[in-house]
């Protein structure tokens, strides 16, 4: 079964150190309709990883430096939802099944026709496409976090994701959807804290004509609205505890009968709950059914607060600059003393708060780059005392200006290209271009043809 259309959710990236091998394999993809990029080492494809969105990687194992398997431990750790395919000789298909469970999602023997190669890349680019607007996994925390939701992901199992307001719930539920089998069909959202009780009835199971007053057509509910794809129950635990009841039993017998209706509908649905409350806590105090709690819990996830993830701040800060950009303009890019003022907060509000703080950031900021001056955290608060100090401050971020500029002049004569000085800065090419163009902007010379 061939796929395409690919490019919609990302490019296939071919990484392959043979030269007209690698062009043959991406004209064959480009060809079925497929958005093919091409690495010919592996630090080449981590460099287009970091610059590119791509929803499969189709690896050679033997290459010099970052070998198959080594590229393959490396997109597991910082893409996790991102498919590799490997491609070996025959002589190493036991390394192969080795690399599957590590965590390859397939493996392609040498030599192999061109449909071959395209079923695999249709099944896994279609199935395990990256999610738009994904869960960003830069701390070990988070990680850790990602690559569970992204082998329940691949399973159908009922999940409970629980953590603090604003840790990115719904997020991840999402992520979970578009990773999964499921991805191609409906995902349904429904707040059971924000619609009043007498209706949340109707609309989870929906309804017939005349049921109730002011019931004037049909409706579908919102389990009948996600048929093969998922259902996400948001705040689960702000459910009253007699919906609870009928919930469960949707849950055991997977089907549901609308509001005044006869007909038993069979549902093929994945439900996926949230909670910010502690569920055994719920359940203790009797406000939550213990058989309800053990139904959803079958696969638990728990989202770190923010506080407890600093790895993932300076990320989700530039995502989120990146996000509140103006149409057309670079997005707004973090001084060292804005950075350490990040850092140095407490996030009572999570990734919400953070969130909230950059668009604030982003009209107020007064140039391309964002300083400590221009937080103002919840509340009005000033940034922590350590960067508020303004001559200090600006000292120091001239001193970090000035040697950052010298790795970088460093990193170009070194490497002897932009491209090679960006993976050795661990930066993509783009956020080099703008460093550089800053340079320029700042008087400073930059040697032409670097």
């Amino acid at each position: 079964m061939r796929a395409t259309g690919v490019h919609a959710a990302g490019a296939v990236l071919v990484v392959e150190d043979d030269a007209p091998l690698r062009e043959a394999l991406c004209d064959t993809l480009r060809a079925a309709g497929h958005h093919a990029l091409a690495a010919g080492s592996g630090a080449e494809a981590l460099a287009t990883l970091a610059a590119e969105e791509v929803a499969l990687v189709v690896s050679d194992v033997q290459m010099a430096g970052i070998d198959g398997h080594a590229l393959l431990r490396e997109v597991r750790t910082r893409w996790p939802a991102v498919p590799v395919v490997l491609v070996t000789a025959y002589g190493n298909v036991g390394r192969a099944v080795e690399a599957m469970r590590d965590g390859a999602s397939d493996y392609l023997l040498k030599p192999f026709e061109a449909d071959a190669l395209l079923e695999v890349v249709g099944r896994h680019a279609r199935r395990y496409a990256p999610a738009v607007g994904g869960p960003v996994a830069v701390d070990p925390a988070s990680r850790a976090v990602a690559e569970l939701a992204l082998r329940v992901a691949r399973t159908d199992v009922t999940v409970l994701v629980t953590g603090e307001s604003g840790t990115g719930k719904e997020v991840y539920a999402r992520w979970i959807h578009a990773c999964s089998a499921r991805s191609g069909g409906p995902f349904v959202a429904i707040n059971c804290a924000a619609i009043p009780e007498n209706m949340l009835e109707a609309m989870l199971f929906g309804h017939e004509k005349g049921a109730f007053t002011g019931a004037q057509q049909a409706h579908a509910g919102k389990f009948e609205q996600a048929q093969g794809g998922t259902l996400l129950l948001d705040e689960i635990s702000e459910m009253n505890l007699g919906l609870q009841a009928k919930l469960l039993r949707v849950l055991q017998e997977r089907e549901v009968e609308r509001i005044g209706g006869q007909r038993v509908i069979r549902l093929d649905v994945r439900v996926i709950a949230t909670s910010n409350r502690q569920l055994r806590e719920e359940v203790a105090a009797g406000r939550f059914r213990e058989d309800l709690y053990y139904r959803l819990n079958v696969m638990p996830i728990r989202l770190p607060p923010l506080r407890d993830r600093p790895g993932d701040v300076p990320a989700l800060a530039e995502a989120a600059l990146a996000r509140h950009a103006a149409p057309g303009a670079a997005p707004l890019e973090l001084a060292p003393c804005a950075r350490a003022a990040l850092l140095g907060h407490r996030w009572p509000g999570n990734v919400r708060e953070l969130d909230n703080l950059m668009q604030r950031a982003s009209v107020l900021a007064t140039g391309r780059v964002l300083r400590a001056a221009d937080l103002v955290f919840e509340g009005g608060d000033a940034p922590p005392p350590a960067t508020a100090a303004p001559a200090p401050a600006a000292g120091l971020d001239g001193d970090l200006r000035d040697r950052e500029r010298r790795l970088i002049m460093d990193a170009i004569d070194l490497a002897g290209s932009r491209k090679a000085a960006a993976e050795r800065l661990g930066i993509s090419p783009r956020t080099l271009r703008h460093k550089l163009q800053r340079m320029r902007d700042a008087g400073l010379e930059v040697p032409a043809g670097r």
